[in-house]
């Protein structure tokens, strides 16, 4: 029976470019939805730019253009990265859209008749400075559970307690680096515990989490009562007007969800469907995938959203880790959050596809991309085992053609037409990597065939012709049944393959019988070797790209530019007392800041040591502060750090500065007290 299943990935939020940490769930995605579409189930893949939110509005008015005009920007750059590694969308949206804002009315009114909206004043922190109130990830500060410092306002990275801004210790605001105030304003919330039983349940029995998931949940959640839900922002905010509380906007959590449906109905509008045949539907399966830091709002808020409104629960919630790069989380200043853009200046997306199915599978893991193991599975299993299978026949059969009978191959082809369902399992489990090696120990069988009938020797005696052309023959079938089985993961190689023998793959039933009596295209180059020495020049391209736009001492790397919670900040490499004894830390006062015409990043400082002399340094604060923000502030500089010639000039010191990047960052501070030159101990 054809399955009708809805698709979706977590949206993307429209601040920031698409990088290979991201690709991880997209391309996740998109493995799983082919898979299904191959298997000939009735499969659509939705996604959509994640658009609201503080930080759009504060990097718009930054750059002097609209919101609007920067959301388009950003989407056309995300679905020109997303193409570039095969990623195909059936409908990609925005949550900026008409479609989007009628369905927020409809199921905030569907809340609103169940009782589960309450207004009242809070506390909420206001920004004296930037006269303000602050958003969720406007704010840094100690977590209240676990003490972890550095944490957003909103969710604790280390320990996954929820909080409200006012709760965390010695909050700061990260827009100016002031200490917030506490000012009442009105704020709209759901509450989230007249739905625990059903949550709980939902939790427990609906086998929609994998099994640590639903453990998790269940005991560092719903074991107590659920936090009400802060659903609300005050203006201004960039986002949708509450159409009954006007002054406040929807918080981007609230909308954001909603925007697996408003793409769906854009789907359905563009193709005469209707909306409810997808998501009121019984009999359609809804799957999300998603990364582990958002687990909480797509496993309680997002449920109870939907049950709420009438909409259809999700059938699978498929949950993955974090990237790591040679071990260490990805880091700009190191050149591991590599842009989708710049690995496709270097590299065939299939690799990283490839390389991915290969790690991933169906638990909840984070997956490491070693530089050396990456290049050894190109190496071994695509070119050296899987291309390396045609391209030793192929030659030969597009003189011969394929034998009008399939040959006697000692069973090969019938034990990899009866691994099919195994495989498909495993991708049906999201275990790719089961897949992968299931699918490279059938080529580990193909390949000595070839290699014990020798074809290469066979075509010097013309009366072996039949004979070569027979083992050409059981070598493409072979390597057309590997390509069915991988073209979930390699689209692209099963186009060749489809090219070369004349016969496009389109379904999995085609790993079943063989291909005969077909003629065979002249082969072409499917895949080349890579080298370690070729990854690391692009990480080294990305460190040098990183360290032309940001400071000296650029912030923590984050994972997403939205008011979604943080990943874990990448941690540098140890060092000893001694090594950092050698760090001359000094006092110094900002004499003069201007603009970097040339740098979007950038602020040129002149500081002050005591005395006549001075220093200069670029600093990548541009986002966070203007000139007239420092001129006369304390700073803290590392003052022995050797000067750096870069294209604006010669940098001759770093100020230090924390926070997660962008807007989010502030120089540390000095008590006034202190003189310029003075050390910091």
């Amino acid at each position: 029976m054809t399955r009708q299943i809805l698709v979706t990935a977590a949206l993307p939020y429209a601040n920031g470019p698409i990088h290979i940490g991201h690709l991880v769930e997209y391309i996740q995605t998109d493995i799983w939805t082919r898979f299904q579409k191959l298997r000939g189930n009735r499969c659509i893949y939705v996604c959509a730019d994640d658009t609201h939110g503080t930080a759009i509005m504060m990097r718009a008015r930054r750059e002097g253009r609209s919101e609007e005009e920067l959301i388009a920007a950003m989407q056309e750059s995300h679905q020109r990265d997303f193409a570039g590694f095969d990623v195909q969308f059936d409908h990609y949206g925005s949550t900026h859209s008409d479609e989007n804002r009628q369905l927020c009315g409809r199921f905030w009114q569907a809340m609103r008749d169940a009782n589960l909206i309450v207004e009242r004043p809070v506390q909420q922190l206001f920004d004296p400075q930037e006269q303000t109130f602050l958003a969720d990830r406007f704010v840094r500060g100690t977590c209240p559970k676990c003490n972890a410092p550095n944490q957003p306002g909103d969710n604790c990275s280390a320990c996954g307690h929820t909080y409200s801004p006012a709760d965390l210790i010695d909050p700061v605001s990260t827009l100016s680096g002031a200490a917030p105030e506490l000012r009442e304003a009105t704020h709209l919330f759901v509450e989230l515990e007249q739905l625990h039983s059903f949550l709980a349940e939902w939790v427990k029995e609906s086998g929609a989490l994998q099994s640590e998931t639903a453990n998790y949940l269940l005991g560092h959640f719903l074991s107590d009562a659920l936090r009400d839900w802060d659903i609300s922002r005050p203006a201004p905010y960039f986002g949708f007007e509450i159409p009954d509380s006007p002054g406040n906007y929807w918080y981007v959590w609230f909308d954001a969800p909603i925007g697996y449906v408003a793409s769906t109905q854009q789907w359905c509008n563009a193709n005469g469907e209707k909306l409810e045949d997808w998501w009121q539907n019984p009999n359609t399966e809804i799957h999300h995938f998603i990364g582990k830091d958002i687990t909480y709002f797509h496993t309680l808020f997002w449920p109870g959203m939907l049950k709420t409104a009438g909409f259809t629960l999700p059938t699978k919630v498929h949950i993955h880790g974090f990237l790591t790069v040679d071990g260490h989380k990805m880091s700009k200043s190191v050149g591991t959050l590599v842009s989708a853009e710049k690995y496709l200046e270097h590299f065939d997306p299939t690799y990283l596809r490839y390389f991915y199915a290969s790690k991933l599978t169906s638990r909840v893991e984070d997956l490491d991309l070693g530089l050396e193991e990456f290049a050894e599975k190109v190496n071994s299993d695509l070119v050296g085992k899987v291309v390396n299978l045609a391209s030793r026949v192929a030659k030969f059969a597009h003189q011969l053609g394929l034998s009008e009978a399939y040959p006697d191959d000692g069973g090969l082809f019938q034990r990899a037409a009866d691994a099919g369902d195994e495989i498909a399992a495993a991708y049906e489990a999201c275990d790719y990597s089961k897949a992968m090696r299931l699918i490279l120990e059938l080529a580990d069988r193909a390949n000595p065939y070839v290699e014990h009938a020798k074809p290469w020797e066979m075509k010097k005696d013309p009366a072996r012709e039949a004979e070569l052309r027979d083992v050409c023959t059981v070598g493409l079938n072979l390597f057309r049944q590997l390509c069915v089985y991988l073209a979930p993961v390699l689209p692209s190689l099963a186009e060749k393959c489809g090219e070369l023998l004349g016969d496009p793959i389109t379904g999995w039933q085609q790993s079943q019988s063989p291909l005969l009596g077909t003629p065979v295209a002249k082969f072409k180059h499917m895949l080349k070797r890579i080298e370690v020495k070729d990854l690391q020049k692009m990480i080294d391209e990305s460190k040098d790209e990183s360290a032309a736009t940001e400071s000296e001492a650029p912030a923590a790397n984050q994972w997403n530019d939205s008011d979604q919670p943080l990943k874990d900040e990448p941690l540098a490499d140890e060092i000893t007392i001694d090594d950092f004894a050698k760090v001359d830390l000094r006092v110094a006062r900002v004499i003069k800041a201007e603009h970097v015409p040339e740098a979007n990043k950038l602020l040129h400082l002149t500081l002050s040591l005591g005395g006549d002399e001075t220093r200069s340094v670029f600093a990548g604060i541009k986002a966070a502060y203007t000139p007239e923000q420092l001129v006369g502030r304390l700073v803290v500089m590392v003052a022995n750090l050797k000067p750096r010639k870069m294209r604006f000039g010669l940098s001759e010191g770093m100020v230090t500065a924390a926070g997660p990047g962008g807007a989010e960052v502030f120089v540390l501070g000095v008590d006034e007290g202190a003189l310029p030159g003075q050390r910091v101990h």
